[in-house]
């Protein structure tokens, strides 16, 4: 995993040493490497650069604000799905001509904040919504360009949890209803109907369905401006996955550009992308302590101090990371369940994992945290939320200090 290295026995990330970070900061910690986060951007602005593409970072993946800092001053925008994430966005420095609001159900709170600012993009996914947005760009006698979303009804190889662009996912309109949603705002005065917008999924490992909806999508712009509609723009959303073990081979960033520019060339649409475990899951580990091992009859434990709550992929999605000692150690290995202190037996980081005889007191790490583990990380048993520090080359950040006990009631009364 670039950034993060083995040298002389023990893991570093980019110039420093990861036990180094536990003495300082100490345990569960997430630690970034601005290298890859870095390079990740570049790829992907690279990969694209020779169609006018605009890349909006999804936000849900990672919203810390030295993190989304990062990510803007890179050149990238935001695909945002909350208002929360639209202000984080915003104190962040993101350019609004490269904002997005997705989401299948935006309040009238989030609609009158993202109209007054003027983003590229409101992604609409029901005429409900918009109906709502009609009455309130014609109360603010403002413009709004918007873009609807489709549910082309791909399945893709991945977590159910996780594929949305199935029917029998809340996402998306269906195609055959597109047009009728379309006339609500055919000629308004206000609301500008300028785009298409799909996601399938997320964590996608073949490219063959992005071209597919690529395709599926443009048919029905060239369909849709047939019909009097000018529409400018799609939106491919995200969904292109990483490697989480060994072994596994995901797409390239430049031959996922590949797949899509085939489909894109010589039309005249822009294309919309909204990338987010590919730009910040490698980025990231989440370092830990044992606190110990015990055994049940043929079941061996390995437990540590950090838990679902810090990292809920493995026990929500039965997601698979890479759990690495710091240290590499030659002793006789033994098979276990490596497993946090939270009362749930849903509590675990890995099972049935190959490690060198851990023992109380030594580090792990676990590889590809970057995406979607503080964003959704809990305070759950009363766990107070655990450290993030940022390191680009030799220097250390802290990007977010270690929640206190007594926080945990701080906005309770």
């Amino acid at each position: 995993m670039q950034g993060f290295h083995l040298k002389n026995g023990s893991f570093y990330c980019e110039s420093v040493e990861l036990e180094e970070l536990a003495k300082e900061f100490g345990t569960p910690l997430y630690i970034y490497s601005e290298e890859v986060l870095k390079n990740n951007c570049q790829q992907f602005l690279n990969s694209f650069s020779a169609y006018p593409t605009k890349i909006c970072y999804a936000v849900k993946a990672n919203y810390n604000l030295s993190i989304l800092k990062k990510i803007f001053q890179f050149g990238m925008g935001a695909d945002v799905v909350s208002i929360g994430e639209l202000e984080r966005a915003i104190k962040s420095g993101v350019s609004l001509d490269k904002v997005v609001f997705s989401g299948v159900g935006k309040t009238k709170e989030e609609l009158d904040r993202a109209i007054s600012l003027g983003i590229a993009s409101l992604n609409v996914e029901s005429s409900f919504e918009l109906e709502l947005i009609k009455q309130i760009s014609e109360q603010k006698k403002q413009n709004i360009s918007v873009a609807l979303r489709i549910n082309p009804n791909i399945d893709v190889k991945t977590n159910p949890y996780i594929a949305t662009g199935l029917y029998e996912t809340k996402f998306g309109i269906p195609d055959e209803d597109l047009e009728s949603v379309a006339e609500i705002v055919k000629g308004h005065r206000f609301v500008q109907f300028e785009g298409l917008a799909c996601h399938i999924g997320s964590q996608i490992m073949e490219l063959k369905s992005f071209e597919l909806a690529a395709k599926r999508l443009v048919d029905l712009a060239y369909r849709m401006k047939e019909r009097g509609f000018p529409i400018r723009r799609i939106d491919l959303g995200g969904g292109l996955g990483i490697s989480y073990q060994q072994g596994q081979i995901a797409p390239s960033i430049r031959n996922y550009a590949e797949s899509i520019l085939k489909v894109f060339r010589d039309t005249p649409f822009e294309l919309v992308l909204e990338p987010g475990r590919s730009v910040v899951g490698a980025a990231g580990v989440l370092l830990t302590t044992i606190l110990g091992t015990k055994k049940h009859k043929n079941r061996h434990f390995t437990i540590v101090d950090a838990a679902m709550n810090d990292l809920i992929r493995p026990c929500l999605y039965e997601a698979y990371h890479e759990i690495v000692p710091v240290k590499a150690k030659a002793a006789p290995e033994v098979i276990t369940d490596v497993v946090g202190p939270v009362c749930e037996t849903g509590d675990f980081l890995g099972l049935s994992r190959t490690l060198a005889s851990p023992s109380s007191g030594e580090l792990l790490f676990i590889k590809n945290a970057g995406a979607y583990g503080t964003t959704m990380s809990s305070n759950y048993n009363a766990r107070p939320r655990c450290a993030e520090v940022l390191v680009s080359g030799n220097e250390v950040t802290v990007i977010r200090r270690r929640e206190s006990v007594a926080e945990l009631w701080h906005h309770e009364i």
